[in-house]
């Protein structure tokens, strides 16, 4: 059956609370930086009842930000309900820089929020409206629990509160927000059992649906199996040891960049590759020369970064949950020529996409639905804790054109990757209105001098660049 007053989370959702540990929470963030315009007040202050009140007005189109978990008994599998106790003051924060504040203090003020664990007991959400910024601006940092969303699905929610119109400055009135009533343990776990007894049904049609979406009929089932074991084999073993993959704390640094879209574009083109190519390219330069610096030694270095890969289809914009699946680059951080390090990581993801790997992991997804909630738990429990990476890398193509908050513009956009035990720094990409927006998440302790990396990718790029020139005289 399908319950009307609940939403079960699928196990890839589930997956995000199962992982989740003290020092490491997993959500999604991101500062969010703003012309004063249009929500400038007299004061020189932003105008929270105006920002208030549009959120409210669009809160009808994300129903899962008034809601909450709720825990099916035995089993201890999440569902969604929605929260009767819901009180919009609670999730949208109001706060101040020190006048005149700037960059430096924003990235301090956005470290300690983001770092913070969301409350499990409420809606998973925060936002945080700072005023006091130098340059008549103001910022948003936003929090979102990652079992709510992925990459993609955060880019279409960002721009619902978005329009294209800078003299659009209000959203309309509130919907008349009306809670069903949370199911009853008895009610839960009637459907759970009804749930298990119909899984072999539908773990066959999903199957099916799944296995013709990759065109499963020109590949042989040894083949697919293979990459599995492949997959999962990889996904077990724990990549070489270095100075970023220590056990982390819970404190953050964060920073950011902007490089000029049109500079990483033309770059793509000269060197005949995609701009996510390019971005791991530049990544692996980076940790290159940033490990270098502090003296380790990189031969044979097996360092591998995560690429989340979104396996989200058209019909499915704009709905929150995750649709995202990963790849496991081993970056060549050991090659000492730029374009040899590019050369290797487009043969490597040009291997990842033949062998469907991003699919195949979907598919072991599907099949964890069957998998209690408990064991899951349990597993993650009696894990090494070391994940099956060095670093995470996203990288999310965003608007190429200006938003507009109240009449306020949208600036710029940084994201912030969680990062889990031992994987002390991980760097999110978002494209927005012609620049590339780096931001860079990592340990306080581990990783002090964080700006020093940034050069490091700053260097990289330009190293890129100037190996093309010098191949081309």
């Amino acid at each position: 059956m399908d319950p009307e007053n609940y939403e079960r989370l699928s196990a890839m959702d589930t997956s995000f609370l199962v992982l989740e540990k003290p020092g490491c929470p997993l959500h999604v963030s991101a500062t969010i930086l703003y012309e004063s315009g249009g929500l400038a007040t007299a004061d020189g202050g932003v105008d929270i009842e105006a920002y208030r009140k549009a959120t409210a007005a669009v809160l009808h189109r994300i129903p899962r930000y008034r809601q909450k978990l709720q825990w099916i008994p035995v089993v201890g599998h999440p569902v969604w309900v929605d929260d009767p106790d819901f009180n919009l003051d609670y999730h949208i924060r109001h706060t101040s820089l020190p006048r005149p504040g700037n960059l430096a203090q924003l990235k301090r003020l956005s470290a300690r929020i983001m770092a913070q664990p969301l409350d499990l007991t409420k809606p998973l959400w925060e936002m945080w409206l700072v005023e006091g910024l130098e340059g008549d601006r103001f910022a948003v940092i936003s929090k979102i629990h990652h079992c709510m969303i992925d990459g993609a699905a955060g880019q279409d929610l960002a721009q619902i509160l978005h329009n294209t119109e800078p003299d659009q400055t209000t959203l309309g009135e509130p919907l008349p927000f009306e809670p069903r009533p949370a199911p009853t343990d008895a009610e839960l776990m009637r459907d759970e059992a009804m749930r298990y007894a119909s899984l072999p049904l539908r773990a066959f049609r999903n199957l099916t649906a799944a296995l013709s979406e990759v065109d499963e009929l020109q590949r042989s089932f040894g083949t697919r199996a293979r990459t599995i074991v492949d997959m999962m084999r990889s996904m077990r073993e724990v990549p070489a040891k270095t100075l970023l993959n220590e056990p982390v704390g819970p404190h953050r640094r964060f920073d950011w960049l902007d490089m000029p879209l049109a500079d990483v574009k033309a770059a793509r083109r000269a060197l005949g590759c995609t701009i996510n190519d390019l971005v791991l390219a530049i990544v692996s330069g980076a940790v290159r020369e940033f490990l270098l610096g502090r003296g380790e030694c990189l031969d044979a270095a097996d360092f591998r970064i995560a690429a989340p890969v979104s396996i989200r289809s058209e019909d499915e914009r704009g709905k929150l949950g995750n649709r995202v699946s990963q790849w496991f680059v081993r970056a060549p951080i050991d090659e000492a020529d730029p374009l040899e390090r590019l050369r290797h990581i487009c043969a490597l993801t040009e291997e990842l996409k033949a062998s469907k790997q991003a699919l195949d992991a979907d598919l072991i997804m599907a099949m964890a639905e069957w998998t209690p909630t408990v064991l899951l738990t349990l597993a993650s429990r009696s894990a090494s804790g070391s994940a099956p990476y060095n670093m995470m890398v996203t990288n999310v193509p965003g608007p190429q054109f200006p938003l507009y908050l109240l009449g306020a513009k949208m600036e710029a956009l940084y994201s912030q990757v969680p990062i889990a035990d031992c994987t002390a720094l991980g760097v999110a990409l978002v494209s927005y209105d012609g620049k590339l927006c780096w931001g860079f998440n990592a340990d306080f302790e581990i990783v002090p001098d964080l700006d020093a990396f940034v050069r490091c990718i700053e260097n990289a790029f330009a190293e890129l660049v100037g190996a093309v020139a010098a191949r081309e005289e």
